[in-house]
């Protein structure tokens, strides 16, 4: 269990810390990446601003909605008008606007390690960078799968034509009443595989992904692992946060690292075994790959 005592601060420097940093990365056995939405957002895939007023100025005008995070709670007057604005959602984030050099920088320094991706993110756009299905989770979902709401089943239906349909042919805010989604097994109403209640589906796929993900934890419990956090913040943090501390804790071999804007910490029992970066992702990258002295790091 890890400590409730939390670390902020450290004496190491910036610079001290990205050597050591890109020391960790060179020499890990085994390296354990937690994806959260502040990469995204690092990347550029904002929810709101003018991303958001392009794609969805007129749901504002109507609703007061903000951005496109506290849109998805938005109780919408009809379905046809909540597929309109989840349409719109998905396909801007899931089909288009797809690529970012951050991810693909990110690829680059990642894919010649053994490497496995955990992610709360549910965009594919680690997928999109080039990295191997087989080494991802997306624990929460994913914009591109719709399973049923009753649900009947763990069954879930890939939407890219649905989607598009629903774009092409949307008037206003709203999609045609035929284009509702309906689930092929009991005729409910589809919804989105997304984990925001109890009834998530997990499909085979899913647990296939969770299978692989433990066994490449359980392979490398005892080997010299960096769990590193990119982007992750607390609103899971059951999820990767607190899985990541307590793996660092009960391996003496491992450490942890967290990249984040707004939240980067540590508990005090492995905070010699962690560094913190208050930083902007896409700078500690660039970082990364710039030539540094030799220093003894950890």
């Amino acid at each position: 269990m890890f400590s409730k005592k939390l670390t902020m601060k450290s004496t190491m420097s910036y610079s001290a810390k990205i050597i050591a940093l890109k020391q960790l990365i060179e020499t890990a056995d085994a390296i354990v990446i937690g994806v959260g939405a502040g990469l995204s957002l690092s990347a550029g895939m904002e929810f709101d601003g003018e991303r958001f007023e392009r794609y969805f100025g007129d749901f504002k005008q109507k609703y007061g909605i903000k951005d496109m995070y506290f849109g998805s709670f938005t109780k919408f007057d009809t379905p046809q008008e909540f597929w309109g604005f989840w349409s719109r959602k998905i396909y801007y984030n899931r089909y288009v606007d797809t690529r970012a050099q951050l991810y693909d920088d990110l690829f680059h320094m990642f894919n010649d390690k053994n490497y496995f991706i955990i992610t709360t993110n549910a965009d594919h756009m680690l997928l999109h960078a080039g990295f191997d299905k087989h080494r991802l989770f997306y624990v929460q979902g994913d914009y591109g799968l719709l399973q049923c709401s009753v649900p009947c089943s763990q069954k879930t239906y890939e939407n890219e034509d649905m989607i598009r349909q629903m774009i092409a042919r949307q008037d206003g805010l709203s999609i045609p009443t035929e284009l509702l989604p309906t689930c092929p097994n009991c005729n409910a109403p589809l919804t989105l595989n997304l984990r925001m209640d109890d009834k998530f589906a997990q499909d085979t796929g899913w647990y296939k992904a969770l299978d692989r993900y433990e066994a490449f934890l359980k392979t490398n419990s005892n080997s010299k692992v960096l769990y590193l956090e990119l982007g992750v913040g607390n609103n899971t943090p059951s999820i990767i946060k607190w899985p990541f501390w307590n793996y660092t804790n009960a391996n003496k071999n491992a450490y942890y690292t967290c990249i984040s804007y707004n939240d980067a910490y540590a508990p005090d029992n492995i905070s010699k075994r962690s560094i913190c970066l208050l930083e902007d992702i896409k700078k500690v990258l660039d970082d990364l790959t710039l030539p540094m002295p030799k220093d003894r790091g950890f």
